[in-house]
């Protein structure tokens, strides 16, 4: 697997270096994530009945939050916790407001 050049944000300019597995494990979640939409796409497409279609947005979305999840997690235990330790508080402002976005 090929990554691409890191530029950072478009808006912050902030990046974060991953480990590999990190990525890896990222990635792999995200594919898995892309296959799903595709597969309710070609329900949709098939004119597949409503419940069912239903059920695997359901899982789709599941499956997102988990991503979330393990993203927020990991970005706590290093980006938060180095700004915090470098006397970055609004780091903290920047965190409750994701926090408040996925809380939504």
């Amino acid at each position: 697997m090929e990554r691409e050049a890191e530029s950072g944000c478009e808006y912050c300019g902030k990046k974060k270096e991953r480990q590999e597995q990190e990525y890896r494990d990222l990635i792999h979640r995200l594919n898995r994530i892309e296959g799903q939409i595709r597969g309710i796409r070609g329900m949709v497409e098939r004119d597949a009945y409503c419940p069912e279609i239903l059920v695997q947005v359901a899982a789709a979305n599941a499956a997102l939050n988990s991503f979330n999840k393990v993203l927020l997690a990991s970005h706590i235990r290093t980006c938060v916790a180095r700004d915090i330790r470098e006397g970055k508080e609004e780091t903290i402002d920047e965190l409750v407001a994701i926090l408040q976005k996925l809380m939504k």
